[in-house]
């Protein structure tokens, strides 16, 4: 069985060891959030272990929810000036478009891209550039499929503005949709964010907006797999 390189001095690990290693590597951890969705059917089953019907639901039912709310690690790129994905799923928009009025930026439309988060996607967010939160705010609304382009301003969703040392401003929002109810954001003002930290999630089908400044080329395209903290949608100049 082949092992991964290790720093010079890293002492060997036992054959049992290094398969523990494998298996922590290849099975993502749990997001905080999922714990109680995952004990409640895994109580079920035990309770209701006698029954091989309840005990199956009761297990499937754990699995499903530990597979939503994975939480893979991820190594964002160290070039200068990148904006990378907040979230995995598919780039659903990419064109220009005001920025959530609650966050008082204007009218002017800026860039933007609009990523897709099906119920089979990663849900957690993650901190689309370095830099400190200017202002965080959440806005009530209706809970529209996430792929619709009303979704943006009808919907229930969480604003981000971050501030880089660079001087520019990047907008991101968690965006409800049809079957999520509940948006987490864990990021508050003044807080200093480090790119491709977790910052939030949204639970059951989801999106997410990214806003650039003006004159910002984005280098993604409708129709792409996105791999948050991965994916570069953008250079700032």
């Amino acid at each position: 069985m082949a092992r991964r390189p290790t720093p010079p001095g890293t002492p060997d690990t036992t054959a049992v060891g290094h398969v523990v290693d494998l298996v922590r590597a290849a099975v993502p951890p749990l997001h905080p959030a999922g714990l109680p969705f995952v004990a409640v059917p895994l109580a079920v089953a035990v309770v209701g272990g006698r029954n091989k019907w309840v005990r199956r639901v009761g297990l499937l039912g754990a699995a499903a929810c530990a597979a939503f709310f994975r939480h893979p690690h991820r190594v964002p790129p160290n070039r200068p000036g990148v904006v990378v994905a907040p979230a995995d799923g598919e780039v659903a928009l990419v064109d220009t478009a005001v920025p959530p009025a609650e966050l008082g930026l204007g009218q002017t439309p800026l860039p933007r891209v609009s990523i897709f988060l099906s119920v089979l996607d990663v849900h957690v967010q993650r901190v689309p550039v370095s830099g400190t939160v200017r202002e965080v705010a959440y806005q009530s609304g209706t809970f529209l499929s996430a792929d619709l382009p009303e979704a943006s301003d009808a919907n229930e969703r969480n604003s981000m503005v971050i501030d880089t040392a660079a001087g520019a401003q990047v907008v991101v929002v968690q965006i409800a949709g049809l079957i999520a109810r509940r948006i987490i954001c864990d990021a508050r003002v003044c807080d200093v964010l480090t790119i491709g930290d977790t910052y939030g999630l949204i639970r059951f089908g989801s999106r997410v907006d990214t806003y650039f400044p003006l004159g910002t080329e984005l280098l993604v395209a409708p129709g792409q797999r996105t791999i948050g903290a991965e994916t570069v949608l953008a250079v700032l100049g």
